[in-house]
Parts: C-alpha cells; structure tokens; sequence
C-alpha cells in the first residue's frame, strides 16, 4: 500500500514538473517574439526615441492629414491620367500581433501610418491599389507591417510583410505563375517605409550605396521576384532618389523641407509595356490639396463637400 502511494506522488510529481517547464518554454517564446522589436532598436542607430513637441502638436491632435496629387500612371507602355491620396495618421499598434490596438495598453508601439491610393484608368477597365505602412514613431527600426493590394477586371493580388525575426512575406496572386506563397527575407530596408521615415525626419533617411526592397506595388505590377536589390540613394536639399540598377528603375521624392515634412509630389522612371510598346516612362504625382481630418467621422453625405475640397472625383 506504501509502495502504491509512493507511486503516485512520484506520477504527479513528474506531471506537475513536466506542466512548469511546458509554462516556462511558452512564457519564454511570447517573451522572446516581445522583445524582438527592442532587440532590433537595439542594433540599429536610434534617431529620435522622443517625438518633438511639435511633432506631437501635429500628429497627436486626433486627426489624419489627408493629401490629393494629381497622378500620371505609366502601365502598358502609355501614361494614364488618375489621382493619388496619401493618408498619414498615428495609430497604437500591438507589437505582437501586429494589428491596430483597439485599447491604450503601455505595451502598444506608436506608429506613423501612411495609407497611400491610387486610382487610373486604363482603357476600358480601371485600377485601384493601396498599400499601408505602419512605421514606428521612434524611427530606430524597420515598419512593422506593410500590406498592398491591387484591384482590376482581371482580379485582384494582395501582399503582406510582417517584421519579426525575420521578414515574412505572404502573397496571393490570380496569376498561375504568381499563386499563393509565404516566404521569409533578411531584414533589409524598406521602401514603403521610407515615405514615413521622411515625415518623421528626413535627415534619418539612409544614403549611399545599399540594399532596399522595392515597395510591394512595384513588385505587384512587375512581376518581380520580392527581395533586396541594389540602390543607389541620395538626398539633395528637398529631393530624395533611389536609383536600382538592375531593375532600370529611379524613384524621387521631393518634400517640404519645413515641418511636418509633406510631400510634395514624386517621379517614378521605369520600362512600361510589353513588346513594341515597352518604352521607358514617368509616373507623376503632383500636390493637389492638404487637410487635416478625423475622417472617420465624415462618413454622411453632408461631408461630400471636403472631397470637393481636396479635387476627389
């Protein structure tokens, strides 16, 4: 009877150990995807952990700033007329999984993030594309997230990058060759997260000869494989360029060199079309209007009027 009772301690001693440790390895796991963030700060040269006090005035007084370009869209081998929207708003993010938080929470990561649209048409059949950067505020780490979606008659595609250990990638495709994949990059510099580096603080954006992803429109609309190419960058007074060799591809961005940083338009050269069509052309975009808005709010008919106000159509 003795022996049979020894027995059973001895089990549950072994069960409640092995449940401990199994607590330890998961507590550890959702510390280690935790600190992820602050180890990546950590090895990257912090610029400002602090937002400014004007940056604060502008950015934390609870409304988004909304800008309209007129857009000049090279695809096909020709320039098409449409318009372009950059929409820059602070939000709290979750760290983990990665979404908007819905509550403040001391863990949350203040991110600067930048919806930016574009609707053409081409021909018949119109285009519509969105991408989302959510940039922290701290400006000493990669985005936290990057989506991008493209929408037209033939069908739509959709990428998402997520920064953990390491970049990881998923993306649907209707295209056969495309498909769905998920797949994982070393970390190197976006270029979706420059747009919003830039209004945090220009003279943080990297120059020199380095390694950037292209922004996942770009790879969308190309067909290109994802990964880091090699570029050439520069920041000359107001404009910032990004030349990729390879890819015979040039971007610019030219800005307000006063803050809050906007953008003033932006140039994008690159071989369009396909066959005897192929050319190389220029994107443009060209400032239309800036307001500030929690548009969120203005979802009733009487706000139609501000779409006026921005040149929307």
């Amino acid at each position: 009877m003795k022996k049979l009772i020894k027995a059973e301690t001895l089990f549950w001693l072994i069960i409640g150990l092995l449940m401990l440790i199994t607590s330890c390895n998961k507590k550890k796991a959702t510390q280690d995807l935790a600190s992820n963030f602050e180890t990546e700060a950590a090895t990257t040269t912090p610029i400002s952990k602090e937002p400014s006090e004007a940056f604060k005035a502008y950015w934390y007084a609870g409304k988004a700033e909304i800008t309209s370009y007129k857009l000049e869209q090279a695809r096909y081998g020709e320039i098409h007329q449409g318009q372009a929207v950059l929409i820059y708003v602070t939000e709290d993010f979750l760290p983990n999984q990665q979404i908007k938080a819905d509550t403040q929470n001391p863990n949350n990561i203040s991110v600067l993030k930048l919806n930016a649209t574009k609707k053409f048409n081409t021909g018949l059949y119109p285009y519509s594309i969105m991408q989302s950067t959510f940039f922290p505020v701290s400006n000493n780490q990669h985005a936290i997230k990057v989506t991008s979606s493209i929408q037209e008659w033939c069908g739509q595609v959709y990428a998402q990058l997520n920064n953990k250990n390491q970049f990881e990638i998923s993306a649907y495709s209707y295209f056969e060759s495309e498909g769905d994949k998920n797949f994982k990059l070393e970390k190197a510099i976006l270029e979706n997260e420059l747009w919003t580096q830039l209004r945090i603080n220009p003279k943080s954006l990297p120059t020199g000869n380095l390694q950037i992803i292209p922004s996942l429109e770009y790879s969308q609309l190309k067909h290109t494989e994802l990964k880091a190419y090699k570029a050439q960058v520069s920041l000359t007074n107001n404009r910032y360029l990004i030349e990729y060799p390879e890819l015979n591809r040039t971007l610019t961005i030219q800005f307000n060199l006063n803050f809050p940083y906007d953008i003033l338009g932006w140039e994008e050269t690159l071989k369009s079309g396909f066959g005897k069509n192929a050319q190389t052309l220029t994107t443009r975009a060209t400032k239309l209007k800036t307001i500030k808005s929690a548009y969120w709010k203005k979802n009733s008919n009487t706000h139609k009027t501000l779409r006026d106000t921005l040149q929307l159509y």
